[in-house]
């Protein structure tokens, strides 16, 4: 029969409009505006204690709050404004001390009921609801620094290698490194191995100590290829990061010639962000000295000290992977697993000094309130940064191994677990500081969706009115399925994790237009249908079927484009693109299956003489 959908058709129809509204329902419940307390170091407990002393602190500052709770090392506190959310923060900084981070954060208010089947609402981006700018600054000296010293002990280890004698290779200033050859015999052979092997490096000789040297310095082009990939390898990093924290869409970009922008949208919580983001944690494992010279470092849990030697066998840029695991004491470890490189190298040093020790150096850049300093009326917090190298480990070489190994030591599987995500989704090229910490305030944000709502409001009406006023009940059957439209988007939007941007509410507006096209096509077919004096189902049912091949090249091509621009572009303009691309499919099956089957519910079966279209 024409125009009869079979009970399965409407049941599925029903399925996928209640599911729509089920996981866009979240979004009906604003999050709380709220601070977040976390500790500095994984081994600080943040508990009930800690909770006491925040209440107190904002008691005393007179300050309202409300649903204080503490859970997975971190302490939540809801306040009642954005207003009241800046002075408990600057409170409970002055109040808590350096020892704790505190950030503002956006506290979910969504009913269990909903967050039982995984209903959550969207993220918003920056624009929107405001969110986290780092500007982290990159140590360039300290980088380069680093990398002469890694040539200094790969220059040594090669010229003994070669059998090419030599007294002393050091740092002599910024960017050179002299090597004091113990003959005038081997100065060309250096020379010689320098030139092939040392290409980052202009070769001079000289002499020092009444000796043949030679200065090998650094060129400008190695100098802005080592900042070049100390910028990329950072942001690699941070990337990474923000992806293990679960940040939507965030943005990390270059900025000048040290500098990298970090945003993350969506959320204002930049206590976990900033601890992941900011610390340096890395890794060095160096055998103990046993000639004397060297470098003295204390261990992380004694006032214990050991001399190492200055070469570095491997560092945390050799791990390819790292994980969480156990000793055979049940204490907290992380299994390493080496780059080829770094392999070759471990496993040559094992094989050569068994039964010799051998540290693992725990290298971390840390930060120390040190003050604050007023800003534009506004008490703007100063860190002291600095490094801290401690020893975790001393044990000493009992076998040959390369690759995969297991390194012990830490305090706790919290701190394991935070150093193999650390080592895991890549070291720092180079040592990070922030240089500047904003918080974008919800108040534009609130700004921006009220104009976008607006926007929004305002176009689905006028369209609603148009297909009333031109298409009668036909017309109300597309106001139903834009309506459903606009519930799918959120919903899809929402079950993916999607952020929306102000060039996202641009991209569903252009969803609500471009959804009511297809019906237009479809019921000015049934027009022309009726016009030529078919009966009225026969005119239906031509009317879906002749217009479904041109909704679909019209949709087809536009997704294409929503496809091409969410490839090449970023931030806004791939929100731009998602909100679209979603709007497309949800507007197919909402303009032709949805107001098909509320056509054949109301005039399926049914002999009608004269259809009000």
């Amino acid at each position: 029969m024409l125009n009869k959908y079979p009970l399965w058709k409407y049941l599925l129809v029903g399925f996928v409009m209640i599911v729509g509204i089920y996981y866009s329902l979240p979004n009906l419940y604003p999050n709380d505006s709220a601070v977040q307390i976390r500790a500095t170091q994984a081994g600080l407990v943040v508990n009930d204690k800690t909770l006491e002393r925040a209440e107190e602190v904002l008691d005393e500052a007179g300050i309202e709050y409300f649903g204080a709770e503490v859970s997975e090392q971190s302490l939540l506190v809801r306040l009642y404004s954005s207003e009241d959310q800046l002075k408990a923060k600057a409170a409970l900084q002055t109040g808590l001390g350096s020892e704790y981070i505190i950030a503002l954060n956006l506290a979910p208010t969504t009913p269990d009921w909903l967050l039982a089947l995984g209903g959550k609402p969207m993220a918003l981006g920056l624009d929107l609801s405001g969110g986290v700018h780092f500007l982290m600054e990159v140590d360039m000296d300290k980088y380069i620094a680093s990398r002469l010293t890694s040539f200094e002990s790969d220059i040594k280890r090669n010229l003994r290698e070669e059998g090419i004698r030599y007294r002393a290779v050091s740092i002599s200033s910024d960017d050179t490194i002299q090597v004091i050859l113990a003959s005038e015999e081997y100065q060309d052979e250096a020379n010689t191995w320098f030139r092939r092997n040392l290409t980052e490096f202009a070769a001079e000789n000289t002499t020092a100590r009444n000796l043949p040297a030679i200065n090998l310095t650094l060129t400008e082009e190695a100098i802005v290829a080592m900042e070049d990939y100390a910028i990329k390898q950072n942001q690699t990093t941070l990337s990474n990061r923000v992806n293990e924290i679960g940040v939507a869409e965030p943005l990390v970009q270059r900025q000048g010639r040290n500098r990298i922008v970090v945003e993350l949208p969506g959320v204002q919580d930049t206590v976990n962000a900033k601890r992941i983001l900011g610390k340096s944690a890395n890794l060095e494992y160096r055998l103990q000295s046993q000639d004397g010279t060297g470098e003295v470092f204390t261990f992380r849990d004694s006032n214990r000290t050991v001399m190492l030697e200055n070469d570095i066998i491997v560092t945390g840029d050799n791990v390819t992977n790292a994980t969480t695991s156990f000793d055979e004491n049940g204490n907290a470890a992380v299994s390493v697993t080496l780059d080829s490189a770094g392999g070759a190298r471990m496993g040559e040093t094992t094989k050569n000094n068994l039964q010799q020790p051998m540290a693992v150096l725990f290298i971390e850049q840390k930060s120390e309130l040190i003050g604050y300093e007023e800003v534009n009326g506004e008490q703007v917090p100063q860190y002291r940064n600095y490094e801290v190298k401690e020893v975790i480990s001393l044990a000493t070489i009992q076998g040959v191994f390369s690759s995969n190994f297991q390194t012990t030591g830490l305090d706790s599987a919290e701190e394991a677990s935070e150093l193999a995500l650390l080592l895991r989704s890549g070291a720092l090229a180079a040592p990070m500081t922030f240089a500047e910490e904003r918080t974008v305030g919800p108040s534009m944000g609130a700004e921006n969706i009220a104009k976008g709502m607006n926007s929004v409001a305002i176009g689905f009406a006028l369209v609603i009115l148009f297909m009333v006023v031109f298409y009668k009940v036909f017309g109300i059957f597309a106001s139903v399925a834009l309506t459903m439209n606009l519930v799918l988007v959120v919903a899809v939007m929402s079950i993916l994790g999607a952020t929306l941007t102000l060039p996202g509410i641009a991209g569903i507006v252009l969803t609500v237009g471009m959804a009511v096209d297809a019906n237009v096509l479809i019921f000015s077919r049934i027009k022309e249908e009726l016009a030529v004096g078919k009966p009225v189902q026969s005119a239906i049912d031509a009317g879906y079927r002749n217009a479904f091949s041109t909704i679909i090249d019209a949709n087809i091509t536009t997704f294409i484009v929503a496809v091409i621009l969410y490839a090449i572009g970023t931030g806004s303009v791939k929100g731009f693109a998602v909100t679209l691309s979603v709007g497309i499919l949800t507007s197919m099956f909402t303009a032709i299956v949805l107001t098909r089957a509320l056509t054949n519910l109301v005039y399926g079966g049914r002999a009608v003489k004269k259809l009000p279209i």
